[in-house]
C-alpha cells in the first residue's frame, strides 16, 4: 500500500503540472479567466497537498499536524466552488464570492483534531452543491455522457474520502492520509481521462449552463438574419480557421451578445458553439486529407484551427464516426 501510494502521489504531482500548462489555457476558458485561475489556484492547493503526505508517509506525521497542513485542507473545497461556479451557473465571480476563502484564515487557529474533520465537512457541503447544479444540467447531459459519467465516479470518490475524513479521530491516521492520498491520485487520473476526450468540456459546460438557466434572449432579434450572417463569417471569410476564435468574437461581429448567439446557435441548429466551429473545421480537414495526401495531420489539424493532432482527431471522430486515417485510406 505504501509503495502504491508513493506512485500515486508522484503521478498526481506530475499531472497537475501537465494539466496547469495543457489544459489551463485561455482556449479551453473563453470568457472564462476566472474560472481559469481557480482552477490553477486548485492544482497547486492539490500539489501541495500530496507533497505535504509524501513528507508525512516518509519523515513522520509531524507534517501533517502543521498549520499549513489544515490551510491547505480548508482550501480546497472553496477552490473548487469558485473553479466551478463560473462554469455550472455561466456567470463571473462577483467580490462577495471571495468570502467563501474565508475559513482559511482560521484554519491554523484550530488544533488539528477539530481542523481536519471540519475540512471534510466543509468539502460535503460543497459536493452537495455540486451535485445540486449537476442536476439542474441533467437534460442536456447527453451531449457529454462519458464525461459526467468519470466526474461522477470522481464526486462519489471524494465523498466517500471526506466522510471519512469526518471520523478520522476514530481511524489510524496513517492508514487514512495514504488513503487519501491515493484517492487524490486516481481522481486526477479520471480528469485527465475526461480532458482528454473532452479538451473543450469547460466551454461546452458554459453553453449548457446559459441554456438551462437564461430566458430567451432573443426576442425582437431576426434570427434567420443574423444566423446567415454567422455562416457567413464562417464559409465566406473562414474565421473558423483562427485558432482562437470564441463566442464573444463572433457575437460581436453580428450584433449579438455571447448569451444571444449562444442560444441562436442551440435553438436553430441543436448544437453549442464548440461543436457548431468543430464541424466547419472538419469540413475543411476532409478536403485536406483527400487533396494533399502527403500532409501530415498535425499539419491538417493546424491549417483548418485545431490547436493540436489529438484535438483535431477527437474532434473528426466525434463528427464522422472515423478518424482522419481512415477517412484518408477510403477516399485516397
Amino acid at each position: 500500500m505504501h509503495t502504491l501510494t508513493t506512485f500515486l502521489i508522484g503521478f498526481s504531482v506530475f499531472e497537475a503540472v501537465l494539466l496547469a500548462f495543457t489544459h489551463f489555457r485561455r482556449e479551453h476558458y473563453q470568457g472564462q479567466t476566472a474560472s481559469q485561475a481557480m482552477g490553477i489556484l486548485l492544482l497547486i492547493t492539490l500539489v501541495s497537498l500530496q507533497l505535504v503526505h509524501f513528507a508525512g508517509l516518509q519523515q513522520g506525521m509531524d507534517w501533517l499536524h502543521s498549520p499549513y497542513y489544515a490551510v491547505l485542507l480548508f482550501m480546497l473545497a472553496p477552490a473548487f466552488y469558485l473553479f466551478s461556479k463560473p462554469l455550472l451557473l455561466a456567470q463571473g465571480i462577483k467580490p462577495f464570492d471571495l468570502l467563501h476563502l474565508l475559513p482559511v484564515l482560521t484554519a491554523p487557529l484550530l488544533p488539528f483534531q477539530l481542523a481536519v474533520p471540519l475540512a471534510f465537512a466543509l468539502g460535503i457541503a460543497y459536493g452537495g452543491w455540486l451535485a445540486y447544479h449537476l442536476y439542474a444540467l441533467r437534460k442536456q447531459s447527453s451531449r457529454f455522457r462519458g464525461e459526467i459519467g468519470l466526474l461522477s465516479a470522481v464526486w462519489v470518490l471524494a465523498i466517500v474520502v471526506a466522510l471519512a475524513g469526518i471520523t478520522l479521530p476514530l481511524l489510524p491516521e496513517k492508514g487514512f492520509f495514504m488513503s487519501y492520498a491515493s484517492a487524490i491520485g486516481v481522481a486526477l487520473l479520471l480528469v485527465s481521462i475526461v480532458l482528454n476526450r473532452s479538451p473543450h468540456l469547460p466551454i461546452e459546460v458554459v453553453e449548457v449552463a446559459r441554456e438551462t438557466h437564461a430566458v430567451s434572449t432573443l426576442t425582437n432579434v431576426d434570427c434567420d438574419i443574423l444566423l446567415a450572417e454567422v455562416e457567413g463569417l464562417m464559409q465566406e471569410q473562414e474565421l473558423f480557421r483562427q485558432p482562437d476564435i470564441d463566442l464573444p468574437t463572433i457575437a460581436s461581429r453580428i450584433g449579438l451578445s455571447s448569451q444571444q448567439l449562444s442560444e441562436l446557435i442551440h435553438t436553430r441548429l441543436g448544437k453549442g458553439f464548440s461543436r457548431y466551429v468543430s464541424e466547419f473545421r472538419v469540413e475543411a480537414a476532409e478536403d485536406l486529407l483527400v487533396e494533399a495526401p502527403d500532409t501530415s495531420l498535425q499539419a491538417v489539424a493546424l491549417e483548418v484551427g485545431f490547436t493540436s493532432a489529438a484535438h483535431f482527431q477527437q474532434a473528426f471522430r466525434e463528427i464522422t464516426g472515423m478518424t482522419p486515417q481512415q477517412f484518408r485510406k477510403i477516399n485516397a
